[in-house]
């Protein structure tokens, strides 16, 4: 049988912040389940407890415990490099379905929609939602979806969805959309009065 572990020490502090995070309803779930687990590690609960209370394996607290004694609180907030659910497509996947969406129409219609798009490269129609959400990709939109011919396209467009997505610490991302001038533009320039 395991001994009880020595309760927590929190600051004020601490407390408070940890708190708030389990009462707000805006919390995340899994945030406000750690918040209560630290909680209940400082009021003296053995893990066993703790666990069985907040529906968690003993090793979890132990580990959340551990996690807050090295880094306080910010330590709950972050989730660990290969924690949570795998990808169950694969990138070659991914790529052949914007591939597809990009340069090919289905038979007998003039763009994809996600269901037939979901049947001809054998997925779920939600999976193709997500991959075309995360690349901004709306087939259906004629007047705002324009087709690249450049060969790397597909290339780059992951490299700058990735960017945005995950930039690097310490930079920043800009844009620059290029548009055509139309025979009826008129430029503006603003002025202290207006644009002009």
């Amino acid at each position: 049988m395991w001994a009880s572990a020595a309760p927590l020490s929190l600051t004020e502090d601490q407390r408070r912040v940890l708190e708030g995070w389990r009462r707000a309803p805006s919390t995340p779930q899994g945030l406000a389940l750690r918040a209560s687990v630290i909680l209940m590690a400082a009021e003296g609960i053995p893990n066993r407890t703790i666990a069985k209370t907040v529906g968690v394996s003993r090793p979890s607290v132990l580990l959340w415990r551990e996690r807050f004694g090295r880094a306080g609180p910010k330590a709950l907030t972050r989730i660990e490099k290969g924690r949570g659910r795998k990808p169950s497509i694969g990138p070659e996947k991914v790529k052949a379905i914007i591939e597809a969406t990009l340069h090919s129409t289905p038979p007998g219609a003039t763009h994809w929609s996600c269901r037939t798009m979901a049947k001809a490269m054998g997925v779920s129609p939600d999976t193709v939602n997500r991959i075309w959400r995360a690349h901004e990709l709306q087939p259906h939109r004629v007047i705002s979806f324009k087709l690249s011919n450049d060969p790397r396209f597909v290339e780059k467009l992951t490299d700058v969805v990735g960017l945005y997505l995950n930039p690097p610490e310490h930079a920043i991302v800009l844009c620059v959309d290029e548009k055509a001038c139309t025979s009826d533009y008129t430029p503006s320039v603003a002025s202290d009065r207006g644009a002009v």
